[in-house]
């Protein structure tokens, strides 16, 4: 049995419970064998250390040699584990596979929720700040249900006889917008598969912002799981770096007078501004990117440009009728050397999404964005996102506004009697609004955008993809036209059926439809 690993302990929350469920059978030898047969005359295929190669595996590790630790995976089930550390730790980075409960469709009950270790008065009205939050989130499931049912009988008109069959249907409409309300302290169960060098990132970064007592506490448990598997990655675990020493820490030690709230009440003025309305800003893009997309097919097929206009090119490409790899259900852009010549233009956009959207828009892990630190965007004010839905009933909207007020003003109260912003920050809801500035390539923007240009997407993450389609479309007619949702696409590379939902089918026929005229309440 491995040494443990020293964890906080919590007092009152549940414990998060962290358990491997798959793993190589010898997963350190993987690093020494890897290691050697790079400079063997055959392949290494033994899986036992042998006196002294142990030792090889911390020479690579300080020489940064990193790829011989990524081939032992390990895939972990997660449970007890908050929103909040989600977004802000397991999945900011790129190098992971989850699988989670969906908010959206299973209804949150309050033993599901983080309690970090308060005492006392600071306690009961973190606790009364739950209570609270879960009480109206149900009651925003009732309010919202016939608003829901309104919009829903508005897209399938033959199916409003049929409540018996549709009517949960109909209520997780509802509940996924309730879900606005919800503290981001609500936990939830997942399947995580990592690497072996992934597991020692989260280790050595656990103690960054927002969330560094959980980080600590649930990336400790994973690496103690790894060491009962295997002992011998106790060579390769450095000790974490300590929060005061992390560059964000520092930067506020040396400028204090920054973290003020008016000082963050400007930069949110300033941000918003820039958005003009949108959710979703084009801020910068590659000027030739469509030419570039020309030339690279060019390339790949050898043909000079006398032979080979710049859009018919562009075309063999992005043009599905042309491209039948792109309709394919199977996401095969990256494999096709025609296809991989969609990379060449980039583009930046500048977001603005509440907590729950963008834990949907950070799991498109390959149009990447500078995630802020949430506590600094906090003035002390109301700050958040209010769904469509909600806006379709003065008083569901006046209630909704009231119980944010409600929240921002307990999580002030918390912080006036010493609570930190770490913990005091729990109670923020999924309508927290989250800025932050995101950039990509067209290949992977167009993948996204399959997914996401879908009306069965989230509302928000729609949106900022229907915002982006345009943009695009204004400075790259010849790319963003083909900025599509997957129906579109199914119907003009001649796959059928065009919607790949199934059951699932959002009820328009939106392969109809262009762009500009998207519309939707739910």
């Amino acid at each position: 049995m491995a040494e443990p690993i020293p964890l906080p302990v919590p007092d009152a929350s549940p414990q998060p419970r962290v358990r491997i469920t798959r793993h190589f059978r010898a997963p350190f030898a993987s690093i020494l064998t890897s290691a050697r047969t790079c400079y063997s005359a055959k392949l290494i295929e033994d899986e036992h250390l042998k006196p002294g190669n142990e030792l090889l595996a911390r020479d690579l590790y300080e020489a940064g040699h990193h790829t011989t630790i990524q081939h032992a995976y390990f895939q972990f089930s997660l449970e007890n584990v908050s929103r909040q550390f989600l977004w802000s730790f397991l999945h900011a980075h790129p190098f992971y596979n989850s699988e989670q409960v969906s908010q959206r469709y299973v209804k949150v009950r309050k033993q599901n929720c983080f309690v970090p270790p308060l005492k006392g008065e600071a306690l009961a009205v973190y606790q009364e700040g739950l209570d609270e939050q879960l009480a109206f989130y149900r009651e925003m499931i009732v309010s919202l249900t016939p608003l829901a049912t309104r919009a829903y009988d508005a897209r399938f008109p033959a199916r409003a006889n049929k409540r018996e069959k549709y009517g949960k249907e109909i209520e997780k409409k509802a509940q996924e917008i309730a879900r606005y309300v919800l503290p981001v302290a609500t936990c939830a169960f997942l399947y995580h598969t990592v690497s072996a060098l992934t597991i020692l990132r989260y280790w050595r970064m656990c103690e960054q912002l927002d969330a560094p007592y959980e980080q600590r506490l649930v990336a400790g448990k994973m690496v103690q799981a790894i060491l009962e598997v295997d002992s011998e990655y106790k060579r390769l675990l450095d000790e974490p770096i300590p929060a005061a020493d992390t560059p964000e820490a520092k930067f506020f030690e040396a400028r204090p007078e920054l973290a003020a709230s008016s000082t963050r009440a400007a930069f949110v003025k300033e941000f918003d501004a820039s958005l003009e309305g949108k959710t979703s800003k084009l801020m910068d893009w590659k000027a030739r990117g469509e030419e570039e997309v020309a030339r690279a097919v060019r390339e790949v097929l050898g043909i000079p440009s006398s032979a080979l206009s710049d859009d018919e090119a562009i075309r063999l490409a992005v043009s599905p009728a042309r491209n039948p790899i792109l309709g394919q259900a199977l996401n095969l852009s990256t494999m096709d050397k025609l296809t991989r010549a969609m990379h060449h233009p980039a583009y930046t956009f500048r977001k603005k999404l509440s907590h729950a959207g963008d834990s949907q828009d950070q799991r498109h892990r390959m149009t990447p964005a500078s995630r802020p630190i949430l506590a600094a965007h906090q003035t002390g004010e109301p700050d958040y996102v209010t769904p469509t839905l909600v806006k379709q009933d003065g008083e569901v909207h006046r209630r909704y506004d009231a119980m944010m007020t409600r929240i921002w003003e307990r999580i002030g109260r918390l912080k006036a009697m010493g609570v930190s912003d770490e913990f005091a920050n729990y109670l923020l809801p999924n309508a927290v609004a989250v800025r932050f500035t995101e950039s990509t390539d067209y290949l992977n923007l167009r993948h996204k955008h399959v997914m996401r240009l879908c009306y069965n997407a989230q509302e928000e993450i729609w949106q900022a993809s229907v915002d982006e389609a345009l943009q695009v479309r204004e400075v790259h007619p010849r790319l963003g036209e083909w900025l599509l949702p997957p129906c579109t696409i199914r119907k003009e590379a001649g796959t059928k059926p065009f919607c790949p939902e199934g059951s699932r089918f959002c009820g328009l026929p939106i392969w109809n439809e262009k762009v500009e005229g998207y519309r939707r309440v739910i």
